[in-house]
């Protein structure tokens, strides 16, 4: 009697075992089967929300039974239990296990936005205005200054001091990455720490003889050869030419610096009366530097502004192609000008 019981003992402790083994394997298998994601799969966890939430808006079969494996499933692998609030994204199809260990080590999606060489500052503020994954804090336009140029990470003196409060120019052109709902105001933040950082490295490398007095001079001369060329190979030559006419006191004489002073007026077509015209910023009018930069600058134009190419050419104009052509003496440019502007 006593052997009976041990084997039927003994045959119900094999049925569980298998029973709980296969258990086991359909569990496991939960966790590596592929979830079909067909189109981008946004899951926004908000602080609180627990890994149940996230089950429940994935594309998967939400039975009884599937919701009891996946309990289980926690239970098996409990670092997949502890989700971190944020946003997540995904865009092709993988398996639970991967899912859940992206969003249980934090790694939010990554955005990134462009702030390109050449624009201005309104037109940067522009676009964060109406990129709806960053936060709109953006304060108006005369608080501006303050509220980024405080946040200066380094122990220098502001180099974007200027007597207009103006950002321009004082920003970094690059493209920044950030996670959902990031600070607008942040990235302009960022943006101008990264151009003291730059400016510093630049400035340190200059040649000693270049006509410019401070670093935000050369933050200057970098907006103006910025805005004359998108040429890689001209910048170091145009930025000789500016510096040949800066050394000589000749007018700097460049057309986006008036167009700049027009402001939104500009309609797109630069006439004698607005060369005339008598704006801080026209270099027709003016002798030296104007004011502020005139559009946000890149690395290479910073560079290009303290390491100017060494040349006799204190002329340059336009060909039509986006390059130009450079002349030595007044005779030679003018030539040019009939050659590619006037006859064109």
């Amino acid at each position: 009697m006593l052997k009976k019981c041990v084997i039927i003992f003994m045959g119900v402790m094999f049925l569980l075992s298998v029973g709980a083994y296969a258990l086991f394997l359909q569990v496991n298998a939960l966790g590596t089967q592929t979830i079909n994601i067909q189109t981008p799969l946004i899951v926004h966890l908000k602080p609180g929300q627990s890994a149940q939430s996230i089950w429940r808006s994935l594309p998967v079969t939400h039975s009884e039974l599937n919701h009891t494996y996946f309990k289980l499933w926690l239970k098996l692998y409990p670092e997949n239990s502890r989700v971190k609030a944020g946003y997540y994204e995904f865009n092709s199809s993988q398996s639970l296990e991967s899912i859940f260990e992206q969003i249980s080590k934090g790694k939010e999606t990554q955005f990134s936005i462009a702030l390109v060489e050449g624009q201005t500052i309104r037109q940067w503020l522009s676009l964060l205005s109406a990129t709806s994954t960053l936060k709109q804090d953006l304060p108006e336009f005369d608080l501006l200054y303050a509220l980024v140029t405080e946040t200066k990470t380094s122990q220098h003196t502001n180099f974007c001091e200027n007597d207009m409060s103006s950002l321009e120019g004082c920003l970094l052109a690059d493209t920044y990455f950030y996670s959902y709902q990031d600070s607008a105001l942040s990235i302009l933040r960022r943006a101008f720490n990264a151009m003291d950082t730059e400016l510093d490295i630049a400035w340190s490398q200059r040649f000693q003889d270049i006509p410019l007095r401070s670093p935000y001079e050369a933050l200057i001369l970098a907006s103006i050869i910025e805005k004359e060329t998108a040429v890689a190979s001209e910048r170091g030559l145009i930025a000789g030419v500016f510096s040949n006419r800066l050394e000589l006191n000749m007018r700097l004489q460049t057309d986006p610096t008036v167009i700049y002073g027009i402001g939104v007026d500009f309609d797109g077509n630069i006439t004698r009366a607005h060369l005339r015209e008598m704006t801080p910023f026209n270099t027709y009018r003016i002798k030296g530097l104007p004011p502020t930069p005139i559009a946000m600058a890149g690395r290479a134009s910073l560079m290009a502004a303290v390491q100017p190419q060494i040349t006799d050419y204190i002329y340059f104009v336009a060909k039509g192609d986006g390059s130009h052509q450079f002349s030595e003496t007044l005779a030679q440019h003018n030539k040019a000008v009939a050659e590619y502007q006037l006859n064109r």
